[in-house]
């Protein structure tokens, strides 16, 4: 099985400037990305889309392909699909179409190789699988059955008006994309969607889920990474 890994990260962003390159456990955050992906067992090639010369000289460091990304495709407007599908058909030859391609948001840095490979094999599994997304399990707090909204009175109603149920039991599960750390697309589903069809999901826990957004989560990530390497 023949897997591209795309790692997309461009320069900007809104919530921390030059988020990807910010220092986290003294590494800029992309880096803990690519040695997550270099780990894996089962990633036959990894490349890099980005529009910024300091991104792409770190992912050149690690013998990364680096695709450069338009600058149509790196405004907050762009889609990551439009960015990952520009470094597929970037990379994509007559000898080289690879079967599954693997996304991996560089906001996610406390998602491993065993995370990587565990997802790609429960992937491997499934032959009417159309794309894995990573997830986790809502707590009951955001479950829509406990979730609140102001009306026009200012007073709190329930979002599910007919909804009865307030005891954590009773309520039903859900789960939620969590970056999300890992996409995996069968390469004929592409050109259509990153996550879609029939999608498997990959369960991660709170702690490995963690997605950066703002310098609130950052200092998380940063705790966090603490935590892991004092229990190891």
């Amino acid at each position: 099985m023949n897997i591209l890994a795309v790692i997309p990260a461009r320069g900007g962003s809104k919530g921390i400037p030059k988020k990807n390159l910010i220092k986290l456990s003294g590494k800029p955050l992309i880096v803990h990305t690519i040695e997550a992906a270099k780990l894996s067992k089962n990633i036959s090639k990894l490349i890099l889309t980005t529009d910024d010369q300091e991104i792409a000289s770190i992912g050149r460091e690690f013998n990364l392909e680096v695709i450069k990304r338009p600058a149509k495709l790196s405004t907050d407007a762009a889609t990551s699909h439009s960015a990952i599908l520009h470094a597929y058909k970037s990379v994509l030859t007559s000898s080289y179409k690879p079967d599954i391609i693997l996304t991996l948001q560089p906001t996610s840095p406390l998602r491993t190789s065993t995370h990587i490979d565990e997802a790609i094999n429960i992937f491997n599994k499934d032959n009417y699988a159309d794309s894995l997304v990573s997830c986790i399990r809502l707590p009951h707090i955001f479950n829509p059955e406990s979730i609140m909204e102001l009306n026009n009175q200012g007073y709190l109603d329930n979002y599910l008006k007919a909804s009865k149920i307030t005891r954590r039991q009773d309520k039903k599960i859900y789960y939620a994309r969590n970056g999300a750390a890992i996409y995996l697309t069968k390469s004929e589903c592409i050109n259509k969607f990153i996550f879609g069809g029939n999608i498997i999901p990959y369960f991660m826990n709170e702690i490995d889920s963690i997605d950066i957004d703002s310098l609130e989560d950052l200092a998380k990530a940063e705790l966090f990474l603490k935590y892991k390497s004092n229990y190891k």
